[in-house]
């Protein structure tokens, strides 16, 4: 008895893998440019004008100046940090005023908070030096 059969030279579908962010220019453009989001996102703008608050101007606990802030978001609360290094957290301004200061949202993306500080200058490095 002759046995037939069929074959047919099909060939297994590719696999396809996600290409890293990190191998291919445009996707990683593309993630660069992605606003920040999602409960964890953290967020900094900033400020370099005095800052008031009802009213009365921010001071700087440590130095005492008055201008040149970082404004950092996480979740519902914002944090005031200063060129000296101190940082406090501001209950008085809540996400939606940081969300009404952000006027051009162009994003920078640092690995991590201090990263960002150290980049930004707000570490203490430029203790009492204001920059315009």
């Amino acid at each position: 008895m002759t046995r037939t059969t069929e074959h047919t030279n099909t060939a297994p579908a590719p696999v396809t893998t996600p290409v890293p962010a990190g191998s291919d220019p445009l996707l990683q453009l593309e993630y660069e440019t992605q606003t920040p989001s999602g409960p964890e996102a953290v967020r900094g703008l900033l400020h370099p004008a005095e800052l008031a608050l009802l009213g009365m101007p921010v001071t700087c606990s440590a130095c005492r100046v008055r201008r040149d802030w970082l404004l950092l978001n996480h979740r519902r609360n914002v944090w005031v940090r200063c060129r000296c290094g101190n940082e406090w957290l501001e209950p008085e301004i809540t996400r939606k005023e940081f969300d009404a200061m952000i006027a051009n949202p162009t994003w920078t993306h640092h690995p991590d908070t201090d990263a960002a500080r150290m980049a930004l200058g707000f570490d203490g490095t430029f203790a009492g030096i204001y920059l315009d």
